[in-house]
C-alpha cells in the first residue's frame, strides 16, 4: 500500500528540525539585541575636540567638548564637529549591530532582525 500524504523522504521531520533551529536563532537574536542595546559608543571628531557616546539604542547618551572647541565667533564649527562624531558613533553602532546578526544568522543577507518567527 502506498504511503498517503506528506512528503517522501520523512519531511515532516525535517520540518520540525527546521522549526526547533528557527526558534533557537529567534532566541540568539533577543539575547544579542538585548546585549547590543546594553552596549555603548564613543566616537570623536576634531581630533577628540567633540565626543560623541551613543547607546544600543541609537540614543546619544553624551557629549563631551574640549574648552578650546568652544568658540562663539565659529559656532558653525562646532556644530559640523557635534554632527560627524555623533554620525561616525551611529555608524558604529549599526556596523556592531550587524555583525552581531551576522553571526546568529550565517550570514544569511537582510534577513538580520526580520525574522518572522
Amino acid at each position: 500500500m502506498a504511503k498517503r500524504g506528506g512528503f517522501p523522504g520523512g519531511m515532516p521531520g525535517n520540518m520540525n528540525n527546521l522549526m526547533k533551529q528557527a526558534q533557537k536563532m529567534q532566541k540568539q537574536m533577543e539575547e544579542a539585541t538585548k546585549e547590543l542595546e546594553e552596549k555603548e559608543i564613543t566616537a570623536t571628531a576634531g581630533g577628540g575636540a567633540v565626543e560623541v557616546t551613543v547607546s544600543g539604542k541609537k540614543e546619544v547618551t553624551k557629549v563631551k567638548l574640549a574648552e578650546e572647541v568652544v568658540d562663539p565667533e565659529d559656532i558653525e564649527m562646532l556644530e559640523d564637529l557635534i554632527m560627524a562624531a555623533t554620525n561616525e558613533a551611529l555608524r558604529q553602532m549599526e556596523e556592531a549591530s550587524q555583525q552581531s546578526m551576522s553571526k546568529i544568522t550565517g550570514g544569511l543577507g537582510g534577513m538580520g532582525g526580520g525574522f518572522p518567527f
